[in-house]
Parts: structure tokens; sequence; C-alpha cells
């Protein structure tokens, strides 16, 4: 197998996780934990679990100049991103969220030709259009609450501010990746994440009652913190060696696919007229506004 055929293997395997992780964070709060708590607990773990991989791999020296780029990447990536994710998932809905992720192309589409200068055709303004249209359907015209979703609308709101924040993300960490090793990249982010993350989320995390978790639930835990952190950013680290951001983006489709069948056979939501009409919308926007010439990768 090329090194390409394992980018995208890498991608959809990041992907399938992120879709189950849906269900799979929103049933864990605010029950056992709350969301700020949560980003402390997932990146905090997979801080210690980084510099543990670490110490098998070569140490490499930080050129000082990059220093200054991998603290923004770490605010954009590991706590902007996370913490309007977590809060949203606690004020809406498994679904919702997967739906309204898949925007990130459209964002990252934007904030490329903003930040790099990336030229936007006729049928990618539309594309833009038509997909920022769906994501204002389901947080003007959605449910307002509904079991376990206090908040629908700013919820919705919430993930596209985490869209937002992942797409920047994408665009200031790829000229890392040509530099860095994935572990060096991933052990200093999540240090910094650490250290952001901290006391935004400190007074929730030790509201836990740790000695009296369920053992599903620190198996789901520990999915959240190994599987969803750990991999997933390993996974698109990697992916974005051989791969474009863009193209890496375009992966959010299998999310909502993932999300819906697992959140709908565990019973933790459902499906609706609306969310049916955004979702057709958001697809329809990102597929007109991420499609390129035959040529480019």
């Amino acid at each position: 197998m090329n090194s390409r055929s394992l980018a995208l293997l890498a991608a959809t395997a990041a992907g399938t996780i992120y879709g189950m992780n849906h269900s799979i964070a929103k049933g864990l709060m605010p029950q056992y934990i709350e969301p700020y708590g949560f980003i402390v607990l997932r990146v905090g773990g997979a801080a210690i679990l980084f510099w543990i991989i670490s110490l098998a791999y070569p140490n490499e020296k930080i050129d000082p100049k990059d220093w200054k780029r991998l603290l923004i990447c770490a605010l954009f990536g590991m706590a902007i991103n996370m913490l309007m994710f977590f809060k949203g998932l606690s004020l809406s809905t498994p679904i919702n969220s997967s739906v309204i992720i898949t925007l990130s192309p459209v964002l990252l589409l934007v904030l490329s030709a903003i930040l790099i200068k990336e030229k936007i055709t006729l049928l990618k303004t539309s594309g833009i259009v038509i997909g920022l249209a769906g994501g204002l359907i389901l947080i003007l015209f959605g449910e307002k609450e509904q079991f376990n979703a206090p908040n629908i609308p700013l919820g919705n709101l919430l993930f596209i501010i985490n869209a937002t924040a992942y797409s920047i993300y994408l665009i200031l960490v790829k000229p890392l990746t040509a530099k860095y090793s994935s572990i060096t990249l991933m052990k200093w982010l999540f240090l910094f994440a650490v250290i952001i993350n901290l006391p935004i989320g400190f007074n929730e995390f030790t509201k836990v009652e740790w000695t009296t978790l369920p053992f599903d639930v620190i198996i789901k835990m520990g999915f959240v913190v190994v599987g969803t952190t750990v991999l997933t950013y390993l996974f698109n680290i990697y992916a974005l060696r051989q791969l474009k951001a863009s193209t890496i983006g375009a992966f959010i489709y299998l999310q909502p696919v993932i999300a819906v069948i697992y959140a709908v056979v565990i019973g933790a939501d459902y499906l609706t007229p609306i969310r049916v009409v955004a979702a057709i919308l958001i697809f329809a926007g990102v597929y007109m506004s991420s499609r390129k010439p035959k040529n480019l990768a």
C-alpha cells in the first residue's frame, strides 16, 4: 500500500472515530462530567500519552520561530475547537453536531482564501452560500430543545465556531507537519493545550466523583482520550503529510454517516425533516465548494 493510500485510510479511520464520538461524549455529559472538565481530562490524558510515546522517538529541537505558531495552533485546534464542540454537544444533539461539523470544508475554503489567498470560483462561492444556508436552517428553524439538549440553537452556533477554529488549525499546522514528526508536534501542542484549558475547566474537573464512576463510563472516557484525541490527531497529522488540508477536510463527510447510524442504533438521537433538509443543503454546498480539476490531488 502506497503512502497516499495509507493517508486516505488514516483520514477515514479518524472520521469514523469522530462519528462515534458525537454520541459517546454526549452520553457522558453532564451526568458524569461537565464539558470543560471533560476537555481537561481529554487534553491532559492525551498530553501524558504523547509525552510517554515520545520517549521512544529521537528528540527534535523546535526552531525558535515556530513556538508562536505552535501556541496558536494549540489555541485553535486543542482549546477553542474542543471547548466549543463539547459545550455545544452538552446543549445540542449528536446528529446536529455531526451535520454542522460538515461545514468545515466550506469554512476551510473561505479561510484559505483569506489567509493564504486561495482563489474562490463562482461555483465554490455558490457552494459556500448553500452550505451556510443549511447550517442556518438548523440554528433558526430546528428544534429548540429536547431531552438532554436544553439549548439546541446555541449549541448549534457553538458547533460552527468549533468548525471554524478547527479549519484555522488545519491551515496553520500544515507547514509544521513538513518540519517535525507527528509525535513531536502532538506532545508540544497538547502540553500547550493543558496550560490553556486548565484554568477554564479545573473547577468542573474537580467536581467529578472519580471513585464512583461506573466501569462503562470509564471505558467511554478512555475512548474519548485515546481514540478521539490521540489516535485521530495522529491520523490527521499523518494524512496531512500526504494530502492537502482541503482534502482532509472533505473526509468530514464521513462523520454524519457514522454519527447518524450510531446515534439512531443506540437510541441517542433521531432524524427529523429539518435535519434531513439541512444536511442535503450542507452536503451540496460542501461538494460544490470542494470540487477541483481532475489533475489536482
